[in-house]
């Protein structure tokens, strides 16, 4: 008698290891007040209370990658809900900035080994379209899940209670340990390839201080501003130089050269540099510019978030297959057009203005979430599938580094007033959606058209 395979089950954990990190990359966003009161944190330290997550993810993406293909995902991921869980207790008990802060980069280098290995997980226990098609999706709502939870949990407990939404979260990561290691099989790559320590070193250096040159250029560009971003070019050069002169490189050649691959990367960057940065941005506005209360800005961003959610479930009951870079781009354009509707607020405007903006541009990204996702790793193979969902999210983190950044200073020096620097920013961020929409459909041509094009504008 055959003997039916085992379903996977691993879905509904990785989801929800999946929908914490999101909760707790979104939770100081509404609770910053309070924080920054109890902490004693000056203008500098506030920024850094913001950004100390992002640079732990920019760090740690591709690293987590790398190491769970080479060493085991399951092992990497169990490895980054444990970190999760002690930054986030180290959040709780912090006293000052600085313990703080270090807690956070913990944070990020545990979410970094969730969000990488999770991905890959999925696409190694459904290497069967269909039902990889299926499980992205769910992993796709997993992440509007997890900042609708993060901003109803801030709005919940107020500003002046945000050590029990860190003290939450580490329980709930220890809590998903037990189910994770039971329902989680250890997968790996069949060919372990060589650790480049070097590019890790250099790719990490690279994306930290990145991260960092752009968080203190949100108050103007300075010398040590100017010295990180020189820093940061020069490591990401040192990367470049090593990757072509080593046998087994972080990133493979080819890979740059495989569509997919590009076109899950800029989509993934377009969406963190466009329509995450605005809606970063939306509780400032609504609570400094509109005068609203943090129940309103938890609505908001649940127009946005929540959308996304419910069209990357319904993509799961669509049996036809959704991919490709004209429906990425698509969907982009349809990003912009809800970023746009934002536009024009005005002194006397109601917040709730800008919920048809947050509930269109999230029925697009919900979709985006899912088949970005699953390109970055069928992109990639199976070999390189962590690789591939941690190249893939540092592109999105990235892109969100930069956006936010440009965002804020736009919104913070344009026009008389926050309102006024809102409607500038806004035009400026449909603009980079827009030009990521155009960059996907480039990028998605086959070489062969794009040598055609070349020779065809040459005459």
């Amino acid at each position: 008698m055959k003997i039916k395979p085992k379903r996977p089950r691993s879905l509904a954990v990785i989801a929800a290891g999946t929908a914490l990190v999101l909760l707790t990359y979104v939770t100081p966003m509404a609770t910053l007040p309070g924080t920054a009161a109890d902490l004693g944190a000056d203008a500098t330290a506030r920024a850094w209370l913001l950004s100390s997550m992002p640079v732990g993810l920019a760090a740690g993406l591709l690293a987590a990658g790398v190491l769970g293909d080479n060493f085991g995902r399951r092992r990497v991921y169990l490895a980054g809900l444990t970190m999760l869980a002690a930054g986030a207790f180290g959040c709780a008990a912090a006293r000052e900035p600085v313990v703080f802060v270090a807690a956070r980069i913990l944070e990020g280098l545990g979410g970094a080994a969730i969000l990488a290995c999770g991905l890959a997980i999925l696409a190694n226990d459904f290497p069967e379209a269909r039902r990889r098609g299926h499980a992205t999706a769910v992993w796709g709502a997993s992440v509007g899940v997890g900042i609708s939870l993060g901003v109803v949990v801030s709005a919940g407990l107020g500003t002046s209670r945000w050590r029990e939404s860190y003290v939450a979260v580490g329980v709930l990561a220890l809590i998903l340990l037990w189910p994770s290691m039971s329902r989680v099989l250890e997968s790996r790559a069949a060919n372990r390839r060589r650790l480049d320590g070097g590019g890790l070193v250099l790719f990490a250096t690279a994306m930290t201080l990145m991260v960092c040159a752009l968080t203190r250029g949100r108050d103007g560009i300075d010398a040590v501003t100017s010295v990180l971003a020189a820093a940061a070019v020069l490591a990401l050069a040192g990367f470049v130089v090593v990757e072509r002169r080593i046998r087994d490189p972080l990133i493979e050649p080819e890979l740059l050269r495989h569509r997919g691959f590009r076109v899950a990367a800029i989509g993934s960057m377009t969406v963190g540099a466009g329509i995450t940065a605005m809606a970063s941005f939306v509780p400032t506005l609504v609570q400094v510019g509109l005068g609203a209360g943090l129940w309103t800005v938890a609505v908001l961003v649940i127009a946005w978030s929540g959308t996304s959610v419910a069209t990357s479930v319904l993509l799961t009951r669509v049996r036809r297959s959704v991919e490709g870079p004209a429906i990425i781009a698509v969907l982009l354009i349809v990003v912009a057009f809800g970023q746009l509707l934002g536009y024009g607020l005005g002194a006397g405007s109601s917040p709730w203005r800008l919920v048809p903006s947050m509930v269109i541009a999230g029925v697009a990204t919900g979709l985006l979430n899912a088949l970005l996702g699953r390109e970055a790793v069928a992109s990639v193979g199976a070999d390189r599938a962590a690789m591939g969902s941690g190249a893939n999210n540092t592109a999105r983190y990235l892109g969100a580094a930069v956006g936010i950044t440009l965002f804020v200073v736009i919104a913070t020096h344009v026009g008389d007033d926050l309102i006024a620097g809102w409607n500038a920013a806004v035009l400026v961020s449909a603009a980079l959606t827009l030009v990521g929409a155009l960059a996907v459909v480039a990028a998605g041509k086959p070489a062969r058209t794009r040598a055609l094009t070349r020779a065809t504008n040459g005459r």
